[in-house]
């Protein structure tokens, strides 16, 4: 059969959904830098593996500090994806690799940045030692922590509120209301899933692949669900 006669493949697409913090500069730039290694100090976790929108809509382009602020950034270990607010000529930015932005993102309110040295802010437990161990949080989880265990599954006793995330290398199981966010099968494990005794989460996703609350059916608002991967697409069904 030649290749003009040869049936073309079908070319296959798929959606994925993705929440990003969008971090805003201010003048003066060395102080607000400080500002950041304050909260990075007493939120280590934070911006940890979270892709970042970089808003220079509050700087102008002679900004003192401006052509040193994107490497450092990339040293404390913020994930850039996209650069907005700005204008790639600006002379400050020449040396900048900027990468490529994305449009048609929908604002999602302001992320409130944990203040884990709080006194009235309770610590997250430390991971398990042993492997593929799971991690039990015995109470509820509030908004603004930052829950990890990238080595084995992480179990809420309790609820996870507005603006909590959950992160886990196996699956994630809430005893409780998942308002927050949920992460499954970050190392990979296309078999994790996500549980809920009431399903009412930010977003959901597992090994990349993601789901915002808008995406979740209606029907399983507030119901005990568990979301998992079925032939690459993300999907939350009924537990009952």
């Amino acid at each position: 059969m030649s290749d003009e006669t040869r049936p073309l493949p079908r070319i296959r697409a798929r959606g994925r959904s993705f929440l990003a913090l969008v971090l805003s500069p201010e003048a003066e730039l060395d102080d607000w830098l400080r500002g950041l290694d304050a909260q990075i100090a007493r939120s280590p976790s934070f911006f940890v593996g979270k892709p970042i929108i970089l808003d220079l809509g509050l700087l102008a382009g002679d900004a003192e500090g401006l052509a040193g602020l994107y490497p450092a950034l990339l040293e404390r270990g913020v994930r850039i994806i996209g650069i907005e607010g700005a204008d790639p000529d600006w002379p400050a930015l020449a040396g900048w690799d900027w990468p490529m932005g994305f449009e048609g993102g929908r604002a999602a309110g302001t992320v409130e940045l944990p203040d884990e040295d709080a006194g009235d802010t309770p610590q997250p437990p430390a991971p398990p030692s042993g492997p593929s161990s799971a991690l039990i949080v015995e109470g509820p989880v509030r908004s603004g922590q930052a829950i990890q265990n990238p080595d084995g599954d992480v179990v809420v006793i309790g609820s996870v509120g507005s603006g909590a995330e959950i992160s886990a290398g196996g699956s994630v199981h809430v005893y409780g209301i998942l308002r927050g966010r949920a992460i499954a099968g970050m190392g990979g494990q296309t078999g994790a899933r996500i549980f809920a005794a009431g399903m009412k989460a930010e977003l959901l996703a597992i090994d990349g692949y993601y789901m915002i609350a808008e995406e979740i059916d209606p029907a399983l608002h507030g119901r005990s669900a568990q979301a998992m991967l079925e032939d690459d697409t993300l999907v939350v069904r009924p537990l009952n």
